[in-house]
């Protein structure tokens, strides 16, 4: 059965080289609570080698597609993944394409980040 819409198309995303957060608040604190998450860490070791949809994630870490869609939530929220594209199924149905926004976070603990490092 052939479609109308493109099924995968190629995707050419850069993540940014890095974020830094600064934990002092309660921000900071629901970042850390996020990505300690075993399943949001295997979200992160599954998009570190290319951009996924939901539904590929959840297969590559073996989970549901709602765990996957949860934890890829507060991944978003958190900035540290983001929407890059949207793919179609075989039945034309819309799949936004996930990727890593950052290469490195860096976490520091303290008032403030210096200068040199923002």
């Amino acid at each position: 059965m052939t479609t109308a819409f493109p099924y995968r198309t190629p995707i050419d995303h850069t993540p940014r080289e890095r974020i830094n957060l600064l934990v002092d608040g309660e921000e900071s604190s629901k970042v850390l609570q996020t990505v300690s998450s075993d399943t949001a860490q295997q979200i992160l070791a599954t998009l570190d080698d290319e951009p996924a949809t939901t539904s590929d994630i959840a297969e590559a870490i073996g989970t549901s597609t709602q765990n996957a869609k949860y934890h890829l939530d507060r991944l978003c929220e958190a900035n540290i993944v983001e929407a890059v594209d949207t793919w179609y199924s075989r039945k034309g149905t819309e799949m936004t394409v996930y990727a890593l926004s950052v290469e490195q976070l860096v976490v520091q603990f303290g008032d403030s980040i210096p200068e040199t490092q923002r």
